[in-house]
């Protein structure tokens, strides 16, 4: 019975969901089902919601995730939600500092217990710092509960809407994983950093590594726990990224007549048939690299464009395409690109790719913690976006843990349950008091 809600409820709001709206600030309802109700293989049957939410607000950790969740904070529109995480915060004896990251409307939130001071020496700021993201994708999904109701048990709730699992389920965890600690040991040198705009760019995160002020040299952190749904297990790296457009140059003209024009459709073809089979060759045929702790790079063509109607010989035409590297540079998979889409088009100009976007390498994480299964995971983080400047003592340890699963971040059906939540706690904890007994 343990997953029956979780499994039940997915596949109802797969089917059930309507598309997203126009506007991305509408919320989007999780499923086409009463509040006070339940799904039950194909029945629905009512149940108390006052119960559910009795349960809710009983609990500190699941009613801050419940008030969290249930503020809309699309990327760009954070600024509500961090001024929520920084009042509780400061509510419970932390120093907040809010870094404004492109506009005051939207700030990231740094963190950690009033007896720290920031000081030149850095020997009682944060060693250890605990960071995920306040900001996720469109469109807005309110809140809500579920629970099978054949279930009793209260950890079995599902809880579904935006965000509940990408992050700010890792924000919460994170938060009362911290309390916890410095209820035991008030002076754990943790710091807490909740950044805007990982979901487009990773803008907060790198206004931090840019901080001289929050983000000194040498780095006072020996130790980070990122959060971001692995499932609880403790991933081992990520993928890399290269994102990039082929755009193709031609002259419009007649269908009837196309001898008369330059079809940019007929021009960017080619490429891009070589460039979806790149993590197909093997990289001594001038593919993209693999490794046996990623697997293949992948590649994937996902938007294209071009032409005006079907009897015009289209003048333009683009592809974005988002490549995870499995082995090797950004640069390297550049050159490889470039070299590919030269020899499948001879060398035309008309042609040409543009790396919009920044790349990183695969990312190798720490997994040294016992008591943790481990996996790698395919899908990006703000890992490569926190730049922190040397130790003095050597390297910096990074964590990458989290409750729920990507597989339903960014999806209409987007939920966990009370005990994945709970057990995130559990695992922070864990995290931090190994990173306590290094220091």
């Amino acid at each position: 019975m343990k997953h029956l809600s979780y499994l039940l409820l997915s596949a109802a709001l797969s089917a059930a969901a309507p598309p997203h709206p126009a506007s991305p600030q509408a919320p989007l309802a999780v499923a086409d089902i009463p509040t006070s109700a339940t799904i039950v293989g194909d029945t629905v049957t009512e149940f108390s919601q006052n119960s559910l939410d009795d349960i809710i607000d009983a609990s500190p950790l699941l009613s801050f995730h419940r008030d969290l969740v249930s503020i809309e904070s699309i990327s760009g529109n954070e600024g509500a939600a961090g001024d929520f995480v920084a009042d509780f915060l400061e509510a419970h004896n932390f120093t907040v500092i809010k870094q404004p990251v492109a506009t005051d409307e939207r700030f990231n939130i740094f963190a950690f217990p009033k007896s720290d001071a920031l000081d030149e020496s850095h020997q009682t700021r944060p060693q250890i710092l605990l960071t995920s993201h306040i900001d996720t994708v469109p469109p807005f999904i309110p809140y809500s509960l579920h629970r099978d109701a054949n279930d009793t048990d209260d950890r079995n709730i599902l809880i579904a809407g935006r965000g509940t699992v990408d992050a700010k389920g890792s924000v919460a965890a994170q938060i009362f994983a911290a309390l916890d600690t410095l209820a035991d040991q008030p002076s754990a040198p943790l710091g807490l950093l909740f950044v805007v705009g990982e979901e487009t760019g990773g803008d907060g995160m790198k206004a931090f590594s840019q901080s001289h002020h929050l983000n000194p040299s040498p780095s006072p952190f020996h130790t980070v726990i990122f959060g971001e749904p692995t499932e609880a297990t403790l991933v081992a790296g990520h993928k890399g990224m290269l994102g990039f457009e082929v755009v193709a140059h031609g002259r419009a003209a007649h269908s009837g007549y196309p001898w008369l024009g330059e079809s940019a459709i007929s021009a960017i073809l080619p490429a891009l048939a070589r460039v979806d089979k790149l993590g197909d060759i093997p990289a001594e045929e001038g593919g993209l690299p693999s490794s046996d702790k990623y697997g293949r790079t992948t590649v994937n063509i996902g938007r294209m464009e071009g032409g005006v109607a079907a009897n015009v010989v289209p003048s333009s035409a683009r592809a974005r395409v988002a490549v995870r590297l499995a082995a090797g540079t950004d640069d390297e998979a550049r050159e490889i690109v470039l070299n590919a889409v030269r020899d499948a088009t001879g060398g035309d100009d008309r042609v040409e790719v543009k790396f919009s976007l920044e790349g990183y390498a695969p990312q190798d994480l720490d997994t040294d913690v016992p008591g943790f299964e481990v996996t790698t995971v395919n899908y990006g983080t703000d890992v490569p976006n926190l730049q922190l400047h040397p130790r003095e003592d050597g390297k910096v340890k990074r964590y990458l843990y989290g409750p729920g699963t990507i597989h339903v971040a960014h999806g209409d059906n987007e939920a966990l349950t009370v005990a994945q939540l709970e057990e995130a706690v559990a695992g922070y904890k864990k995290l931090i008091q190994a990173a306590l007994d290094r220091s």
